[in-house]
């Protein structure tokens, strides 16, 4: 494939990967020289650490499309895009093999955070963009008509989406268990294989590459494949290097400051690890591709749902030296409960492959307000205020299929029958403006 032509200046996009590669510098330093820096410095510098390499191991996997057959570019960045946060459940997960007790509680952690925060923070971000975008566009050009602010996903990502509902499905059984076991591994890395299959059979197509990608999009293939090559094996070296001190550092600050330990892996190590992912789908949704932004965050939840659950067993067993699942407690389950009911009710939000401002303000609104009821009930009522907020996202979720009862078997069909060829060709004849010039194409020919 060839690259598309850059829309904005390269050497500032170069500067954004230096200011990237900078970011990891600190940290490197620190684990080469032995230092011990205060415990919160030591969070900050290798968190930073890991927020630049996961920057750049983002903007590396989108290149990569342009090299790689579609199957296998397809698996190679699904798997890329997620190692941050694979490399900090796996130290948890490890550490829990040794020592249950201590590390068990947090191994699951980062999962749930950054799920939900993937859910109630990066999906209606995208939507409120896009639909700020239009709106102010439209008004610029002094456009009073109608306006479709709803982000719309094409027919093709029903593959995305229905595997999303089949493992959220499942994962609802997971609050009911006191481990998580090889089998539930064998299911989850089983669908996760599925989903890969399915999705390796669309065509090839086009990358969107937007920001600083296209600085190595322009290079000569053989210099962009070296660079891109590079880039990935750095970024990935940085994670390997820091995750375990990121990880050891939030845990002995929060002993040493008093801080819940589980609360600062639950939300500050997925901040570091979700950036890249958040800014990339809101770049593309200020661009108007809300449809590539949004598709982008449904696939790292299919990934996060499916194989990156489903291997932490496995983790746990190489490390324990056993056979038994990873210890749940209370605490976990009761997590894991609210993060199945809240992928639920975004999957049936999601199941007509649109979401408009409405339901965008309301995924967005039980997410924070689930951190202003925490806040206001005192600590031996937060068991009540998670099964209660995710009761509601059941509620809501139930009542959605019920009134979009047909949806969801249209949905099936397209999702793990109907050919992706098919559904790609259908896409490409009723494709709905995709950047902003387009749009503003669209509103001046309403207007004339």
């Amino acid at each position: 494939m060839d690259p598309v032509a850059p829309s904005a200046s390269t050497s500032r996009h170069r500067l954004a990967f230096a200011g990237a590669a900078l970011a990891t510098v600190p940290g490197l330093l620190i684990r080469a020289s032995g230092a011990s820096p205060e415990h919160w410095i030591a969070a900050l510098v290798f968190g930073l650490a890991v927020v630049g390499a996961a920057f750049l191991l983002a903007w590396g996997a989108e290149v990569l499309q342009l090299d790689l057959s579609q199957g296998l570019s397809i698996a190679i960045v699904a798997l890329i895009a997620v190692l941050p946060e694979y490399a900090v459940d796996f130290v948890f997960t490890w550490k829990a093999g040794q020592n249950p007790k201590e590390y068990a509680p947090l191994a699951l952690a980062n999962m749930t955070g950054s799920n939900r925060l993937l859910i109630g923070i990066g999906w209606p971000l995208v939507v409120f963009i896009a639909a700020w975008r239009m709106r102010s566009i439209a008004k610029r050009k002094g456009y009073e008509g109608e306006l479709d602010t709803e982000v719309h996903l094409e027919r093709s990502h029903s593959v995305e989406i229905a595997f999303l509902l089949i493992a959220t499905l499942y994962s609802l059984t997971l609050p009911l268990k006191r481990t998580l076991t090889l089998f539930d591994a064998a299911v989850l890395v089983a669908l996760f294989g599925a989903y890969m299959i399915r999705i390796s059979r669309a065509p090839a197509e086009e990358p969107h590459l937007i920001g600083p990608p296209l600085a190595l999009a322009v290079l000569p293939a053989r210099q962009r494949r070296l660079a891109v090559g590079f880039l990935l094996v750095f970024a990935a070296a940085v994670i390997l290097v820091c995750a375990e001190p990121f990880a050891d550092s939030l845990v002995q600050t929060g002993e040493e400051f008093g801080f819940s330990t589980f609360l600062l892996v639950q939300w500050l190590a997925p901040l570091a690890s979700e950036a890249p992912e958040l800014l990339i789908a809101g770049m593309f949704a200020w661009r108007l591709n809300s449809q590539a932004g949004l598709g982008t965050l449904v696939s790292s939840k299919v990934n996060q749902w499916t194989l990156l659950v489903g291997t932490l067993p496995i983790v746990y067993a190489v490390s324990s030296g056993a056979l038994h699942g990873l210890p749940l407690d209370a605490l976990q389950r009761e997590e894991l409960f609210l993060t199945a009911a809240q992928s639920a009710f975004a999957v049936a939000v999601l199941a007509n492959r649109s979401i408009s401002v409405k339901e965008a303000m309301t995924l967005c609104g039980l997410f924070l307000a689930q951190f202003v009821v925490g806040a206001v009930l005192p600590d031996h009522l937060h068991e009540l205020e998670r099964i209660g907020v995710g009761i509601l996202y059941l509620v809501l979720a139930a009542g959605i299929l019920f009134r979009n009862r047909g949806v969801f078997g249209r949905l099936f069909h397209d999702g793990l029958s109907t050919p992706v060829a098919e559904m790609v060709r259908e896409d490409e004849g009723d494709r709905r403006p995709a950047s902003t010039a387009a749009f503003e194409a669209l509103i001046d020919e309403r207007q004339s």
